[in-house]
């Protein structure tokens, strides 16, 4: 059995490692302890810091909330560089910035550890179902010996390219979402002024043009007034910051993303910030 590491349990976290503990050894940390409580009682072994696990596992993944958060966990004074040895691979499957994930596989070529950086998409739904989609950026050569890790808990894993190119990938992702979510809010907005019938309205427009993954899964959410996160408004306004600083670069004009990062921080402002994206229906309903 391949020794794991695996660092976040958060909403997504914690479904994706589940997967893990089926066929590997687990060793697992997270900033709440009480987060990994489940997973202790079904075989994973607990480690006090990024570091531990980086002494204990061959292969660790991480998943946490912001680009801060990641250099913490693999840069900071107990994090997973300070008790890594060569030959060991590591995954970031946070949604982070391109840059961060070039300068991490840089750190590790230093010392003989292979980086990747795989973001993940399809929230807690895919999480919890292991069919998530994964997003590789990394060495081409080393691909082979993390797809079946990733596999674990995704129906779609495809490499990208050099390292980095899992997080661009990923940003397109996230303006794509964002233009789903602002399309489903203003469609039950208008379809309710109309005075249809929502769920209807949801199920027809799921068969023709308009069908989408924001439709299908948060729509019914919305009707049902559960904003619980499947990923949270305030990282959310993270990735639309990050796609937007990135498109700087490049010399784009995304002006749709802005546009979306403008409502969510309207949202994240009004108190909403821990909520699932679907939220952001209350800024026309109350």
């Amino acid at each position: 059995m391949t020794k794991i590491g695996f660092i976040g349990l958060g909403v997504m976290g914690s479904s994706m490692a589940k997967f893990l503990l089926a066929d590997h050894e687990l060793y697992v940390h997270n900033r709440t302890k009480s987060k990994a409580d489940e997973l202790i009682k079904l075989g994973a072994n607990w480690c006090s810091s990024p570091q531990a696990v980086a002494e204990k596992a061959d292969i660790i993944l991480t998943i946490v909330g912001y680009p801060q958060d990641v250099e913490d966990v693999y840069l900071g004074t107990n994090g997973l560089f300070n008790g890594s040895r060569s030959g060991q691979i590591f995954i970031d499957l946070t949604t982070s910035s391109p840059s961060l994930a070039q300068k991490l596989w840089q750190k590790g070529q230093e010392i003989g550890v292979t980086v990747f950086d795989a973001p993940v998409s399809g929230g807690d739904i895919g999480a919890r179902k292991g069919e998530l989609s994964v997003m590789v950026g990394g060495p081409e050569d080393q691909y082979e010996k993390v797809q079946p890790i990733l596999a674990a808990f995704a129906k779609q894993v495809q490499y990208f390219g050099s390292a980095g190119s899992g997080q661009h990938t990923k940003m397109a992702n996230q303006i794509m979402v964002a233009a789903t979510m602002l399309g489903l809010s203003e469609a039950l907005v208008y379809a309710d002024q109309a005075q249809l019938e929502l769920e209807q309205v949801i199920d027809a427009l799921s068969g023709g043009a308009a069908a989408n993954f924001s439709l299908a899964n948060y729509g019914p959410r919305i009707l049902a007034e559960d904003y619980s996160p499947g990923f949270f408004v305030k990282h959310f306004v993270k990735d639309l910051k990050i796609v937007l600083e990135e498109a700087e670069k490049l010399e784009l004009e995304l002006p749709m993303t802005h546009l979306a990062r403008l409502l969510y921080q309207k949202l994240s402002q009004a108190g909403y910030q821990d909520a699932g994206t679907q939220a952001i229906i209350k800024l026309w309903w109350k």
